[in-house]
């Protein structure tokens, strides 16, 4: 079973004296930044000098400064800029301000697991991981509840660093629901893979079959979309909300029939490959190719992202959405690097 703790396991005294240096102000960061002061912290927000963030932390009371001087000045930094960052970042401008005692905090274990960033031994390294975007950490804790997350301590220089990565989980909430420990290897790894076979490639994928499949057999597109994206949120709700038994015991007996017929048989198709999909994730194949990737320019990824904008289902889909004044619909006119 699974080790977790919540704020009782967690000492928010730790961090008396401490400043926290927030590494990046995007979804992730204004939600650490900000739950982190609310709790009495004291934090600051390192960023670059064009960085168009730096205007919303500081509107939000926040003090702003170089990711070196956040560095220098700070004993926790948490690093939230976008992985593929991260390296250089480090390279340039965090590790020449570390000091022996320091600690240096994830999100996500991606960097450190493969060795893009190699702290040196006198510091902490560790990781607190709050399992939602960020924009719902910051909501959920103004609400007085917290999201749940993962905790590793990858180097522990000082013999205080679980408890110090506890006392931070705790300042942003996340003790609050419930904070699972882990490793980085263990959370990189499930993550990537999560985000790949089912969050976002996975479900993307069959949705997108399943569209194409109902309108290449002359089925309207309008309905194809309600039937195979639309349609999904109330599925996930239902999981989210009572795991997969609520999900078959709320649906009719069609959907559960059929369901079970055709998902053993969909899952046949692809037993086989996800084997393979988490091996290239283990070996560090996928992380290889992405980092260079990056190094590139992102070509691939661009064009690629420009042909799923594209799709006709994208069109169909927005205009559904702006039909339905119950939404709050999400446009996105441009694909952009992230």
């Amino acid at each position: 079973m699974a080790t977790l703790y919540y704020d009782k396991d967690a000492d928010l005294g730790l961090l008396e004296g401490k400043t926290i240096a927030m590494i990046g102000y995007g979804s992730q960061g204004h939600a650490h930044a900000l739950n982190a002061r609310d709790n009495g912290q004291c934090v600051i927000v390192g960023l670059h000098e064009g960085s168009s963030s730096r205007a919303k932390a500081a509107a939000e009371g926040l003090e702003v400064m170089s990711v070196a001087e956040a560095a220098a000045a700070a004993d926790i930094i948490m690093v939230l800029i976008p992985d593929t960052l991260q390296a250089q970042v480090y390279e340039e401008s965090i590790e020449p301000n570390l000091a022996p005692g320091n600690m240096l905090m994830f999100a996500h274990g991606f960097n450190i697991h493969f060795d893009q960033i190699k702290p040196p031994p006198e510091i902490d390294v560790t990781m607190i991981a709050p399992k939602a975007p960020g924009h719902r950490v910051r909501e959920i804790f103004t609400e007085g509840a917290g999201t749940p997350g993962l905790l590793a301590v990858a180097q522990d220089a000082t013999g205080n660093a679980k408890a110090m990565a506890l006392a931070y989980g705790r300042a942003i909430g996340c003790t609050r629901a419930g904070v699972i420990e882990t490793t980085f290897r263990e959370e990189t790894e499930t993550d990537l893979f999560g985000e790949q076979v089912i969050l976002c490639g996975g479900v993307t994928a069959l949705i997108r079959a399943a569209f194409e499949t109902l309108v290449k057999a002359g089925y309207q597109p309008e309905v194809a979309y309600f039937e195979c994206l639309h349609e999904l949120k109330l599925i996930v709700d239902l999981l989210y909300e009572g795991g997969l038994s609520y999900m078959w015991y709320s649906v009719s007996n069609t959907a559960e029939y059929g369901g079970y017929e055709i998902g053993d048989r969909i899952e046949g198709m692809v037993s086989e490959d996800l084997d393979g999909i988490l091996q290239d994730i283990q070996s560090g194949k996928f992380a290889r190719e992405w980092v260079q990737e990056n190094r590139e320019g992102l070509p691939r990824f661009t064009q690629r992202r420009q042909r799923e904008h594209d799709l006709l289902i994208e069109q169909v889909g927005e205009e559904l959405r702006d039909m339905m004044t119950f939404l709050a619909s999400k446009k996105v006119r441009q694909a952009s690097g992230n």
